[in-house]
């Protein structure tokens, strides 16, 4: 069973469907503790800012606990969309400083292209070019995906960083540690790129 978090802060139905594509038989759309901790591998999706998913997720009784419960002590497979890749960071600075999960060493900042007359957010295509110590990870691959976001992913481990895109600068793409991954870029919007992402996460066994 997929246990994709519902907190109020995703757009549940286009990631479910997408899982579904992908190769899903049971996707359950969950905002019960319970449905996680019996999870085979758990998706959380984030649309909006940081402090609003952050305040969101904790705002679920339980839920906190429960990943913590079945994705850093019991390894199941976890992808982080979006902000949901975001919070696994130890805080964002969008509309004040929140804490995250503090999952992967971090924090979430503002895009701030190095030519100002780049635009903000980061909207549409772009690659995403995996590092070399990632290039046989196997869930990611290189190609390009759909992003849409103003805050990145400012790692403190070089090595937690999987994967680069180009936005006036080098933002981080895709982070991974064990059996933890968040991308950026929307794999439901994303067409055969994403999807095929999807599938690869489906079958992951980290």
């Amino acid at each position: 069973m997929i246990a994709l978090i519902d907190y109020g802060a995703g757009n549940l139905r286009s990631v479910a469907n997408a899982v579904r594509a992908a190769g899903a038989v049971e996707v359950e759309l969950t905002a019960d503790p319970a449905a996680v901790r019996r999870a085979d591998r758990v998706v959380l999706p984030g649309v909006g800012s940081f402090r609003a998913c952050a305040e969101g997720l904790r705002g679920v009784t339980g839920m906190v606990e429960a990943l913590e419960e079945r994705v850093l002590a019991g390894g199941a497979p976890f992808l982080g969309i979006c902000v949901g890749m975001q919070l696994m960071a130890d805080r964002g600075l969008e509309h004040g400083e929140t804490p995250g999960l503090g999952w992967i060493a971090g924090e979430v900042v503002p895009v701030a292209p190095a030519d100002p007359t780049i635009k903000v957010p980061h909207m549409g295509w772009n690659d995403v070019a995996l590092m070399p110590h990632a290039a046989d990870h196997p869930v990611l691959a290189g190609g390009e995906a759909y992003f849409l976001h103003s805050y990145h992913f400012a790692a403190r481990r070089p090595a937690d960083v999987a994967a680069l895109t180009d936005h006036g600068g080098g933002l981080v793409a895709a982070v991974a540690k064990d059996n933890l991954l968040g991308v950026q870029f929307h794999p439901e919007k994303s067409q055969a790129y994403g999807l095929a992402l999807l599938a690869r996460f489906l079958e992951w066994q980290p």
